[in-house]
């Protein structure tokens, strides 16, 4: 089964979700710095590493809570804000309804998880909030792109990185991406 197929159903759909947003947080977190650790296992102590820096993760309403468990399975010490947008159909213009992030985000990865990425106007406002609240070093994860919306993020964002496996051909005159993967909120959630 293919994520982008139509006769994906919704438990397959969620599957295969939350294995492309592992991949995806591998590699936006790389590159955070580690300190060592120790563990006590049942025959003596064993050295390791740890994440040293703080991490939070803010899924955009309502998509983007099919990446968290994920994140959170990987991260469980990230904290999580949530921001709720939500596109108007004729405008393609997003609008928000909610947003509660945790506060000292000057200091913090933030993983802004959303995984459509289309014209890029929900990215852009919930990434202009996370400015407002103090974010300076911020992470898009992804799951498809169009080029239109990875443009519209670097004009307004040139500093947060992109992380996506896929950027479709464009955006069909609805504003959906072509091919895409149909409504993710939709399909993951069986509405």
């Amino acid at each position: 089964m293919s994520l982008r197929d139509a006769t994906t159903g919704s438990e397959q759909f969620r599957r295969l979700a939350r294995r492309i947003s592992f991949l995806l947080l591998a590699e936006a977190t790389r590159d955070l710095p580690t300190k060592s650790a120790s563990v006590q296992t049942p025959v003596g102590p064993a050295e390791g590493r740890r994440y040293a820096t703080n991490i939070v993760v803010v899924p955009v309403l309502r998509a983007g809570l099919g990446m968290l468990d994920a994140v959170l399975e990987m991260l469980p010490q990230a904290r999580v804000g949530h921001i709720g947008l939500q596109r108007d159909e004729s405008t393609a213009i997003a609008s928000q309804y909610y947003s509660k992030v945790p506060g000292g985000l000057s200091d913090t990865r933030v993983l802004m998880v959303d995984p459509m990425l289309a014209t890029g106007g929900s990215a852009v406002a919930a990434l202009n909030l996370l400015r407002e609240a103090g974010a300076t070093d911020i992470h898009l994860l992804c799951i498809v792109a169009a080029p239109e919306g990875v443009a519209e993020v670097e004009r307004h964002h040139p500093s947060v990185h992109i992380y996506t496996p896929v950027v479709d051909k464009g955006l069909n005159p609805h504003k959906f991406i072509v091919p895409g993967l149909g409504d993710f909120g939709d399909r993951l959630y069986g509405t």
